[in-house]
């Protein structure tokens, strides 16, 4: 007898199919890679006949394309706040927060795009330097004019970048490892909220800035 939570995503496949098929994508890509991911496992996973991918997506490389772009998408809205305040401490903070919940709550998409840069980006080359490569720079160039304002450390805006990814895109690309090391069975959303205050005020203070900026920049 079907349960309800399989009543339930049968629903939401015959409401919106593009999304059952978006979600399970990104968790066969990010269990199998792209060359171990079949359309018909994605399909039968969405709920959706594998006639209807394949009507919405024409293959699985175009499949592939759409959740690293979606992903992408989510990162630069993760990064607003460098258009919302001139404040570094505001600017930074916000970052590291919203980047530590998208680790907590989309951690298969950020494996997803780990992979794909391992790999040498075969599929994202075009979008890396026509859309990530303008943006980071964006970031960069913010950074480096607090640097010379003399409003944060002296730091090359590029290591502050990197270091903001690698240690929030940690959480997502490697949770296994962290729960297997702490003895911790699920990275609950406390254990997400008590990381994120802490990689927050460690970031601030890398760059010269007060820990109690934190609370200032929630």
């Amino acid at each position: 007898m079907p349960t309800a939570a399989t009543a339930s995503a049968v629903t939401a496949a015959r409401t919106n199919p593009v999304a059952a098929l978006l979600e399970s994508a990104e968790d066969v890509f990010a269990t199998r890679g792209l060359e171990g991911a079949t359309t018909g496992l994605i399909a039968e996973r969405a709920g959706v006949p594998k006639a209807t991918l394949h009507y919405h997506f024409r293959t699985k490389e175009v499949l592939y394309k759409h959740v690293l772009q979606d992903v992408f998408k989510e990162w630069l809205q993760a990064s607003e706040s460098f258009n919302q305040t001139d404040d570094p401490a505001e600017a930074i903070a916000g970052y590291v927060r919203t980047k530590m919940e998208l680790a907590r709550r989309r951690p298969k998409g950020s494996k997803i795009w780990a992979l794909e840069m391992i790999a040498g980006a075969p599929h994202l080359r075009e979008m890396m330097l026509q859309e990530v490569k303008p943006w980071f720079q964006d970031r960069v160039a913010r950074i480096e004019h607090w640097v010379a304002a003399g409003r944060i450390a002296p730091v090359h805006g590029e290591t502050l970048m990197f270091l903001i990814w690698a240690t929030t895109q940690h959480y997502a690309d490697f949770e296994t490892q962290i729960r297997m090391v702490t003895d911790t069975s699920r990275l609950t959303k406390a254990w997400f909220e008590r990381a994120t205050e802490e990689v927050t005020a460690l970031v601030l203070r890398a760059v010269g800035l007060e820990a109690a900026a934190v609370s200032d920049a929630a």
